[in-house]
């Protein structure tokens, strides 16, 4: 009898220790302790970060004409010439093309690493399901990716007005739509991260995903003029991702060739929901 009333109540709390094991949020802290116990993720972060702060300071100083030449007001340039358009908001985020190749670098090889390890057997027989653990790469990189490029968005738009200011060229954070742009930057950033993610899992090739991303993002806006008429092209071009990131990223009108902020939102938005999508079918079919 004593034996029974000793033995019976056990196998209950075994079991529901192992019911809660595995959720969301503990397969969520299992991916943070992995992106920050890498090196190399924090090297790639302060990458991004400084490439975003350190060209701003230099596009300032080439447009401002602290750097080489006169300043010329009607080309909207300095020492850098006409390539540079006459907007501190777009000076100030000079260095998101480079830092978008580093967090695209770090998503891909957020999930890609795995595959090349054989890690991500691991990962996936101890979180059966699989999806949890795409959720909670893409969550966790994203959460990072965000904080960290708004703080170097807002400190590269800081840093470079003064010397604007110097040519009295210099914009604030009070100027219409400059706090939208800057934080549209941030989201771009952070999106080109978790599009690694999704490539990454989709093609499970390190190589083959960084291709893919920089070929959508850098390539097929420029191709497209090329292979297409130039009426189609036209249509077309304001829909590529890098293009409605732009947007997102622009104070003020938009240029002719490029979607309104809230539609360039939305289209980014779009290629990130759908990319994931397709991942996430990816990874619930395939084999490890």
């Amino acid at each position: 009898m004593s034996t029974t009333t000793q033995t019976t109540p056990s196998a209950p709390r075994h079991a529901s220790r192992g019911d809660v094991r595995v959720n969301q949020w503990r397969v969520v802290v299992s991916e943070w302790i992995k992106l920050r116990s890498l090196r190399s993720t924090l090297y790639l972060l302060l990458g991004a970060a400084a490439a975003v702060i350190g060209f701003a300071l230099l596009a300032s100083a080439a447009v401002s004409g602290q750097i080489e030449g006169p300043r010329d007001r009607e080309q909207g340039a300095g020492g850098g010439g006409p390539g540079f358009a006459f907007d501190p908001t777009s000076i100030s985020l000079s260095g998101v093309m480079l830092a978008q190749m580093i967090i695209g670098v770090l998503g891909v090889l957020v999930m890609s690493g795995e595959y090349s390890t054989g890690m991500i057997r691991s990962s996936l027989s101890a979180v059966p399901k699989r999806l949890p653990v795409l959720w909670a790469k893409a969550l966790v990189l994203s959460g990072v990716t965000l904080v960290l490029m708004l703080l170097a968005v807002f400190i590269a738009f800081l840093a470079s007005q003064p010397i604007l200011a110097g040519a009295d060229m210099d914009g604030a954070l009070t100027d219409e739509g400059v706090v939208t742009a800057l934080i549209g930057a941030a989201f771009y950033l952070t999106g080109v991260g978790v599009l690694g993610i999704a490539l990454g899992a989709l093609l499970r090739n390190t190589a083959g995903a960084i291709t893919t991303l920089f070929a959508a993002l850098l390539v097929a806006p420029g191709l497209l003029g090329l292979v297409l008429p130039t009426d189609w092209a036209e249509s077309m071009s304001p829909y590529m991702p890098s293009n409605a990131g732009q947007a997102i990223m622009s104070a003020g009108d938009n240029s002719p060739g490029l979607l309104d902020t809230a539609a360039g939102l939305a289209v980014f938005s779009g290629y990130i929901i759908v990319l994931l999508a397709a991942a996430a079918f990816a990874l619930t079919r395939r084999d490890a």
